[in-house]
């Protein structure tokens, strides 16, 4: 119950520092929006070579794993700016758990994804999206474990680093591949035998796999168990990280 408290009252403070400012909230909310609407007609000629009937159906899945990696990324910028202004020194000298300073965070990064992921869902149906409800309802709450997973990172990341000029190149370097071999805008199957063997190594590729699964409301094959055991691993393993950073600070 204390550790609830903690948490709630971080998560608090955040919020209102958000609605204070939301501009970030807009942009990468209209990041995705525009991929939807500008890229997406583009597919519609070649989705059947993808396995596909339906262009929004293949491309609102990868959007929502992108935006749920991407946008949360740069939730570590904030916390620079808060341990430059003190924020972090002063509750650092409290006797909160090191973990509810950062889950406290996540729940802020995680409530803010969930209004963009909904927002994408229902502007993909909108356009003619063909997903079930339940498949729908799966994805978003894939996505938002992935999302508190690359918060959680990036927070650790820029306590450790304490300097944007150090971290935005280190997240850029990240993002190429993860863009890339993940099959977020196309399959890695219509690609060379290379390049799919890598992208087997790239745990993202296998969550974005199960998120189309689940908006097909496909269920049964293996990309929903390897996805979603990514995704949780990610998670536990970011939220570890973030912790263990919190706590050398306090060293």
């Amino acid at each position: 119950m204390r550790f609830l408290r903690e948490s709630f009252i971080v998560f608090r403070r955040q919020l209102r520092m958000n609605l204070r400012n939301p501009a970030w909230v807009i942009i990468g909310m209209l990041q995705p929006v525009l991929y939807l609407l500008l890229f997406g007609p583009l597919l519609k000629p070649l989705v059947k070579q993808f396995g596909a009937d339906n262009a929004y159906t293949f491309f609102v899945p990868g959007l929502l794993v992108q935006l749920g990696i991407f946008g949360a990324f740069f939730a570590g910028f904030s916390l620079i700016g808060e341990w430059r202004e003190g924020v972090i020194e002063a509750e650092r000298v409290t006797p909160a758990s090191r973990t509810a300073l950062l889950v406290g965070r996540l729940w802020r990064d995680v409530l803010q994804l969930f209004v963009q992921a909904l927002i994408l869902v229902l502007l993909g149906w909108a356009l003619g999206m063909n997903a079930s409800f339940r498949g729908a309802v799966f994805g978003i709450a894939l996505t938002l474990v992935v999302g508190a997973a690359c918060a959680a990172a990036s927070n650790a990341l820029g306590l450790a680093t304490k300097s944007e000029d150090v971290m935005a190149p280190v997240i850029n370097m990240v993002m190429m591949p993860v863009l890339l071999l993940s099959g977020i805008l196309l399959p890695m199957t219509i690609g060379p035998d290379w390049l799919l063997n890598a992208s087997d190594f790239m745990p993202f590729r296998h969550i974005v796999d199960a998120v189309r699964s689940s908006f097909g409301d496909d269920f049964g094959g293996s990309e929903i168990f390897w996805g979603t055991g990514w995704a949780l691993l990610l998670c536990a393993l970011a939220v570890w990280w973030g912790t263990a950073t919190f706590r050398k600070e306090s060293a």
